[in-house]
């Protein structure tokens, strides 16, 4: 039995990164398929629920909640997942949960999450903790969270940095039975200079190494990811090719196109690879066939689309439904994450002829920049992630290649056993 485990979720970290990480070269790696869509938040559920989107209700990083006819994206209350997680499946172990989504309010100790507070006169850097104050505590020791390095045009090392100092700082005030680390270098990285740079690879090693030596002796440590990504080389519109059919419908406000989620027949959700497209009654078949000629597939859960779509391998969709960028809405060109009905992967440029013009920040709108994304899951290792164990907790991985659900088991091996 293992008194302390500590999982690690290297996002973008693939099965052919072995030999780039020195660190974990005493580990023992298996190729992980991860649960479709292979999306932060969906992944994220199943491996803490053991469960599948059509169970837990993660669909992808957002949805269109029907109730009030509006795009959810990165929803933070963690009663969105319908699953029992790790901590709810171990009441009487102290758990410590730092940056994985949907972990507000959830039923753990520790807990540390971006929430930064729009103010009218500007943004107040915050993180929402458990206990209360924690994240403050943290601030005085550690330096302010950056939310600046965590998304959009500066992401960068700094914010993995940041939390692997968290991680060092909670384990010795709080030594939890579970901890859980997400450190996101290597998917931001992948997006905007393509995946396996041997740079970015070094950077996320390195505060991996600093994170065993702080905890190693004395915890089983789990490292898993949650996908890997794909070169892409340009992007689809599903919602220009659903208004070009017809089916899509916008408002004009103030000289603006905003979508119409009322009057329209069809629209698309999109997310990195995967796109979820929302129907109205009889008009499923019409919607498929705008599409053309691309994947379909179904999740059988209501929050998902009535069909969800699928880019081949080295594309992925943009939620643009304008034609005439002067009639692009007001967050076009923002990073923006809530408002935008789409995952927007531009937001880690910045648009700098606008941003000089206007003296503000202004974020790119050119899908071509994009080297790197993902969603799809593949027979062939597509998409692939990855669970590697130390030598403590090898005896508890399952042999041969493993799938996202399989982590909860190895957990409650290690930690009940």
């Amino acid at each position: 039995m293992s008194k302390h485990v500590v999982i690690l979720n290297v996002v973008g970290l693939a099965p052919h990164h072995q030999r780039q990480m020195p660190s974990l070269s005493a580990f023992t790696w298996r190729p992980m398929r991860p649960s479709f869509p292979a999306v932060t938040c969906s992944v994220q559920a199943t491996l803490l629920t053991g469960t599948k989107p059509e169970q837990h209700g993660i669909v992808g990083n957002g949805w269109f909640d029907r109730d009030t006819r509006e795009v959810k994206f990165w929803e933070q209350p963690g009663s969105l997942v319908q699953s029992p997680r790790i901590w709810d499946l171990l009441p009487n172990q102290k758990t410590a949960v730092l940056f994985w989504q949907q972990s507000m309010y959830i039923n753990a100790g520790v807990v540390i999450t971006p929430r930064p507070i729009h103010t009218h006169h500007k943004l107040i850097q915050w993180c929402y903790s458990k206990p209360p104050g924690y994240y403050e505590d943290l601030k005085s020791e550690i330096s302010d969270f950056k939310l600046q390095s965590y998304w959009g045009p500066l992401a960068g090392i700094g914010s993995s940095r940041w939390i692997g100092r968290a991680a060092q700082a909670t384990w010795r005030r709080h030594k939890p039975n579970l901890m859980l680390v997400y450190l996101p270098h290597l998917d931001y990285s992948s997006q905007k200079l393509g995946p396996d740079q041997p740079r970015a690879l070094r950077e996320i090693d390195a505060v991996v190494a600093e994170l065993l030596a702080e905890f190693g002796k004395e915890a089983s440590v789990i490292v898993c990811s949650e996908y890997s990504l794909s070169p892409v080389t340009g992007a689809l519109y599903p919602n220009r090719a659903l208004r070009q059919a017809g089916l899509l419908r916008v408002r004009e406000i103030a000289g603006r196109e905003y979508l119409d989620f009322e009057l329209s027949d069809a629209f698309a959700v999109v997310d990195h690879q995967v796109a979820h497209i929302y129907c109205k009654p009889g008009t499923f078949e019409a919607a498929r066939a705008a599409l053309g000629d691309v994947e379909f597939t179904t999740i059988a859960h209501p929050r998902a689309g009535e069909l969800v779509v699928v880019a081949p391998r080295d594309k992925w969709f943009a939620y643009y439904w304008w034609n005439d960028w002067n009639k692009a809405p007001d967050f076009a060109h923002s990073v923006d994450i809530h408002c935008k009905p789409g995952y927007d992967p531009c937001e880690l440029w910045l648009d700098w002829p606008r941003t000089l013009r206007s003296l503000h920040p202004a974020t790119a709108t050119r899908p071509g920049l994009v080297k790197g994304s993902h969603g799809r899951v593949g027979d062939d290792g597509e998409g692939w992630a990855v669970l590697a164990a130390d030598e403590k907790s090898t005896y508890a991985l399952p042999t041969g290649s493993t799938k996202a659900t399989d982590l909860i088991p190895l957990l409650l091996r290690l930690l009940t056993k």
